[in-house]
């Protein structure tokens, strides 16, 4: 996603409030589904997001100019394929889940890895036909992390080749299609949505916090795979933060209050909005869908019947599946 310089004085004007430059972005891309983004920059190597009602330049931005703000996703989800209505929106999550596997910030499995990779492929390059896509074809793609390749004793063809035998299965799939397919398999990694932080419980130990789409988690700071304990946003009564500490009150009273506190101020903050943004999207979610998101689905019903009917008129339709090993 590109980063946005809003100093230029024909993007942002001084006057603008954080919601102007957010809402000029969405226009831009065509998108409805807003909740789900925000503007993001770093301030002394912490992360931080855009507040809507604040004007832009008083924001305790970087000094130097120009001022970056990258334009993504900051909530994540329960289930893309239910949720994620717009084409622009699923597409926007797949480039920011595909660079985040890439950068190994979620982790993946080797067979994961090539199955994703596959998907990935099928959206670029769409059918494979191997009068085209000739040996060498992803020579020049970045499609696994560095730690799977760093696992195997394998050559950049051997790779190709396991890819491309899963790309040949993806046959039919349009872009849309391989790119929720790709979000569907990511979904279910561990570390896919969640935003780690370091905290300190009340007796000092060093944890991680997890917050994401379904709740909070506690984590040793060498796993972040499996949280020591969580606390679905169901299942909590309450969260309360003052004096740099967080307490998190569960619903159940025999089940303990935990407390903690992370250094810094700023990041107390984001971790606020985060756990306050997730909890609100999780009890939207179960609430009837409103007008507009009524009227989104409706449309893209409408979008993706016409585009069957235009695929199979071409004579491009069928399902596909995939099986067995990818690096035995």
């Amino acid at each position: 996603m590109s980063p946005l310089h809003p100093h230029k004085a024909n993007i942002c004007e001084v006057k603008w409030k954080g919601k102007d430059l957010f809402d000029l972005v969405c226009r831009t891309l065509g998108l409805r589904e807003t909740w789900f983004f925000g503007l993001q920059y770093t301030i002394k190597d912490t992360v931080a997001w855009l507040k809507m009602d604040k004007k832009v330049l008083d924001h305790d931005v970087p000094t130097e100019e120009p001022v970056t703000f990258h334009f993504l996703a900051k909530f994540y989800p329960e289930n893309a394929e239910e949720e994620l209505v717009q084409e622009i929106t699923q597409h926007l999550f797949f480039l920011q889940v595909k660079k985040q596997i890439l950068d190994e910030k979620i982790y993946c499995p080797p067979e994961a890895s090539v199955l994703l990779a596959s998907y990935a492929v099928q959206a670029k390059y769409g059918d494979y036909d191997p009068s085209v896509h000739q040996r060498g074809f992803l020579a020049q793609e970045e499609l696994l992390p560095k730690r799977v390749i760093n696992l195997y004793q394998m050559t950049p063809e051997m790779w190709e080749e396991r890819i491309t035998a899963w790309y040949a299965e993806h046959r039919g799939r349009a872009r849309d299609e391989a790119e929720m397919e790709y979000l569907k398999i990511a979904q279910d990694l561990e570390m896919y949505g969640v935003n780690y932080f370091a905290i300190r419980n009340k007796k000092g130990t060093e944890l991680l916090l997890g917050v994401d789409a379904l709740g909070l988690h506690i984590y040793d700071p060498e796993n972040r795979l499996s949280p020591k304990i969580s606390f679905p946003w169901n299942e909590i009564r309450n969260i309360s933060y003052s004096d740099k500490e967080f307490t998190i009150k569960p619903l159940d009273k025999k089940i303990d209050v935990f407390k903690f506190n992370s250094s810094k101020l700023r990041v107390n903050k984001l971790i606020l909005q985060l756990c306050i943004g997730n909890h609100d999207l999780f009890m939207r979610r179960r609430k009837a869908d409103s007008l507009e998101v009524q009227q989104m689905k409706a449309q893209a019903r409408e979008e993706k019947a016409r585009k069957q009917m235009e695929r199979q008129r071409l004579g491009r339709g069928g399902e596909t599946s995939w099986s067995g090993g990818c690096c035995s």
